[in-house]
C-alpha cells in the first residue's frame, strides 16, 4: 500500500496533511510510478536480487518491492533522492564495513542516486540472506 499525501487548508493559517492510500498490486506497477532514471535504478536492483534469488517471488510489502524466499529476504523502496534497501539488521551487522560509506540506519541502507549502484555488494547481501532464511527452515 502507498500513502499519497494531500495538503489542504485547514483554516486559513494552517495546512494539514491528509493521507489517502492506494493499494499496489505489483512491483511493476511500483517502479513505473517513477521517473524514467529512478525506474533505471529500481530496475538494476530488482535484476541483481533476480540473478541472486531466481527462486523469490516479487511481493509488496509495507508497500514497497519485496523478495520473499522462506520469508522475506530484502525490500527495497525509492525516496527523493536515493534508492533505499532493507536487508534486515543480520545483514546490515554482517557487511558493516562494506556499507559504512553509505547513510544507513539499523536495517536499511541509502544509495544515492547521484552515485553507481554498488551491484557487487547487494548481490553478496542477497546471497547472506537466502543462506540466513534457509538456515532458518533447516531448525524449524
Amino acid at each position: 500500500m502507498i500513502i499519497l499525501y494531500i495538503y489542504e487548508l485547514k483554516d486559513r493559517s494552517r495546512y494539514f496533511k491528509k493521507s489517502i492510500m492506494k493499494k499496489l498490486l505489483s512491483v511493476d506497477e511500483y517502479i513505473s510510478g517513477f521517473p524514467d532514471d529512478v525506474q533505471k535504478i529500481l530496475e538494476q536492483l530488482r535484476t541483481a536480487i533476480k540473478e541472486v534469488a531466481p527462486q523469490a517471488e516479487e511481493v509488496i510489502s509495507y508497500g514497497m518491492p519485496a523478495f520473499k524466499f522462506n520469508g522475506i529476504l530484502v525490500w527495497f523502496g525509492a525516496h527523493t533522492n536515493h534508492t533505499g534497501f532493507y536487508p534486515r539488521v543480520s545483514a546490515m551487522e554482517a557487511f558493516k564495513k562494506e556499507l559504512s560509506v553509505y547513510k544507513s540506519a539499523k536495517g536499511s541502507v541509502q544509495f544515492p542516486f547521484d552515485k553507481p549502484l554498488p551491484v557487487e555488494l547487494i548481490k553478496r547481501i542477497v546471497q547472506f540472506r537466502v543462506d540466513e532464511n534457509l538456515q532458518k527452515v533447516k531448525f524449524k
